[in-house]
């Protein structure tokens, strides 16, 4: 797992200013789903992380929800530079239906 992978879209001079913006929470969150997602690949009996990662997708969704209703140009451009296509998000959740299936089959 190397850390350099990870997207980095804000400059630095932005990241100390707008650290509480939609657009940097998002991203945050991508560079987290992402390292999780790795993780849990390596360990796949790692409920807590599973766990995290979900909460983790749902935060990204409810603020990607709320930047598109305010401001659809910013969702779109931020789409594009994550490289998040319908395909990449369908991925995720495609994961966290099987991270589901395992938990009923655990619990």
């Amino acid at each position: 797992m190397l850390k350099n992978a990870f997207v980095s879209i804000i400059l630095q001079e932005e990241n100390k200013e707008n650290r509480g913006s939609a657009e940097f929470q998002v991203v945050n969150f991508t560079n987290k789903i992402r390292k999780l997602t790795s993780h849990l690949e390596l360990h796949k009996k790692d409920y807590l992380s599973q766990r995290g990662l979900r909460k983790i997708l749902g935060k990204r969704q409810r603020l990607l929800a709320y930047l598109s209703k305010k401001n659809r140009i910013r969702y779109k451009e931020l789409i594009d530079q994550l490289n998040m296509s319908k395909k990449n998000r369908i991925r995720y959740k495609e994961l966290i239906d099987q991270l589901n299936i395992r938990e009923t089959n655990v619990g």
